[in-house]
């Protein structure tokens, strides 16, 4: 049923939640897991330093963030596809997802309500509402330890 399953990550505690049901269906259905970063560095293009330093930041940061999946999914051996692209972060995991023939995409969400919700908006839920493929969203409840 699922071959190939995408697990866009920004490296928060709510990826990381979902990042375990990606890892239980792919060793389920013998899946390949692909781990996505993007970087989207104009969501700070006025900060002083620079875009081309965000942008190398957060890159290291991506690199991290997929090498944490590939870890999680080396427990049970299963092959993992690490990409760390640059651009809007819903357009290209909907773009990732199209041109690698997934079959099913896993994130996180934070579950934020009301005007959080439509001041922050969200990228899982606009790639749910744009996404070719089924999407299995995985709340993250924040008990307030960190």
């Amino acid at each position: 049923m699922y071959e190939r399953i995408l697990v866009p990550t920004d490296g928060s505690p709510a990826a990381a939640a979902a990042v375990d049901h990606a890892v239980a269906l792919a060793d389920q259905f013998d899946a390949t897991i692909h781990a996505l970063y993007v970087v989207d560095a104009t969501a700070y293009s006025a900060v002083e330093a620079g875009t081309d330093i965000v942008a190398a930041a957060l890159e290291r940061e991506g690199e991290g963030a997929v090498a944490a999946i590939r870890e999680a999914a080396d427990d049970r051996e299963l092959p993992v596809v690490e990409s760390v692209v640059s651009g809007r972060a819903f357009s290209s995991i909907i773009e990732y997802a199209d041109e690698n023939d997934v079959d099913l995409i896993v994130m996180g969400t934070h579950g934020r309500r009301g005007l959080d919700r439509y001041l922050l908006g969200s990228v899982t839920e606009r790639v749910v509402r744009s996404a070719n493929q089924p999407v299995l969203t995985v709340r993250y409840e924040d008990d307030g330890e960190e």
